[in-house]
């Protein structure tokens, strides 16, 4: 529980300190956005005087370096020169493409961009004619203006990775805690499993009918099987070269005993012997774990299919039933762990046979196919060994 918490206040904290981060990084930024645009307004200032002095100046021997090299100084900012009615007189522009600017067109386009940007500067020369500088922001300026965007999206990676680092810890806790739950099942499935071992001895000692003990050795010994299943999670199994077919037919013959008659069962191999590596233990719950879903899915009424076949590579097993059938939309996500479909389920069954399918046996489990009230397929994909 005070994991929990600590987790809910290392959370708020992350988020209060990311978003103060990105209000402080926005706020820096528009602040030297709006500095550096007030430099370049003065400095389009300073160009448009000296442009007015050297127009003015009438003296042909007079010094006008000055003007000219400060004129000359801009060569980052567009800028348009335009007479008092709007006209743009030829070569009254730049820093702009001088093949473009050949089109008419491509400068009164400029020129808009401009007058949306900034406001013009006036030049007031003799005999009262005016001209005004219309400029527009710098390339520098405008990537200075996608800064705070890359800024976030930076920050939202950042974010993600500890929002995956927070999952992926959840998770492990989940699987920690499932782990010690199972082991801790198997261990106390033990000791009544001892007891038990111990009164069949003795009921065979007193001579009791020896089909009831046979019935009870076959419970006992799927109670060890169940143990021993429980026993395994959280650790590597030993796999082993088994006969696909036999096993999978022996799953399917416990359930088939134990099952509504109403349920018609089919069991079809291509092979008698396909072998691959596999944990039998395993393995069988898988299949029973199908078998199961199946059945609740028909209601305990309908057919239920196991097909068995395989190529030169791999092994297909295909469990099917004619129930309810899925919607496409959940055929990944009756996999994952707590979803359920049951009143009373756990969610843990098809996501338990995803693992040890996928993590334990290196195969793959997928909804085949399914339609809605006409029923489900699930096959499993297993490497095939000679």
């Amino acid at each position: 529980m005070s994991f929990i918490k600590n987790t809910l206040l290392l959370k708020r904290i992350v988020i209060l300190i990311s978003f103060s981060i990105v209000s402080l990084i926005l706020w820096n930024t528009y602040t030297f956005f709006q500095k550096f645009k007030l430099e370049e307004r003065l400095k389009m200032e300073i160009v448009a005087t000296a442009m007015k002095e050297f127009a003015a100046n009438q003296d042909l021997n007079a010094d006008i370096s000055l003007e000219d090299k400060i004129i000359k100084s801009n060569l980052n900012i567009p800028m348009i020169l335009v007479d008092e009615n709007g006209n743009i007189g030829s070569n009254s522009y730049k820093n702009l493409d001088s093949i473009k600017a050949k089109d008419p067109k491509y400068l009164q386009q400029q020129l808009e961009i401009m007058k949306e940007q900034n406001k013009p500067i006036e030049i007031n020369f003799l005999q009262n004619k005016k001209q005004y500088v219309y400029y527009r922001n710098s390339d520098l300026l405008n990537k200075l203006s996608y800064y705070p965007l890359a800024l976030i999206l930076i920050l939202i990676l950042f974010l993600s990775l500890i929002y995956m680092m927070f999952v992926s810890n959840k998770i492990a806790e989940q699987n920690k805690l499932w782990t010690g739950m199972a082991k801790e099942t198997a261990h106390q499935i033990g000791t009544p499993l001892s007891s038990l071992l111990g009164w069949i001895a003795i009921l065979k000692q007193e001579k009791v009918e020896d089909d009831y003990i046979v019935e009870i050795e076959k419970d006992v010994h799927r109670l060890n099987t169940i143990a021993n299943r429980f026993s395994k999670i959280g650790s590597l199994p030993k796999l082993k070269k088994l006969n696909i077919v036999a096993i999978t037919k022996k799953a399917y013959n416990y359930l088939e005993y134990r099952s509504s008659s109403q349920i018609v069962f089919n069991f079809k191999s291509s092979d008698k012997e396909i072998f691959s590596n596999i944990n039998e233990e395993l393995y069988s719950w898988v299949i029973e774990n199908l078998i199961k879903n199946s059945i609740d899915a028909m209601l305990g009424r309908g057919e239920l299919s196991v097909h068995i076949k395989s190529d030169s590579k791999k092994i297909y097993v295909d469990i099917s039933d004619t129930g309810k059938g899925i919607p496409k939309s959940k055929f990944k996500k009756i996999f994952r762990p707590g979803y359920t479909t049951k009143k009373r389920g756990w969610g843990l069954g098809l996501s338990l046979s995803k693992r040890i399918v996928e993590d334990y046996h290196n195969g793959k489990i997928i909804v085949k196919n399914s339609e809605i009230d006409k029923g489900t397929s699930i096959q499993i994909l297993l490497d095939k060994i000679s």
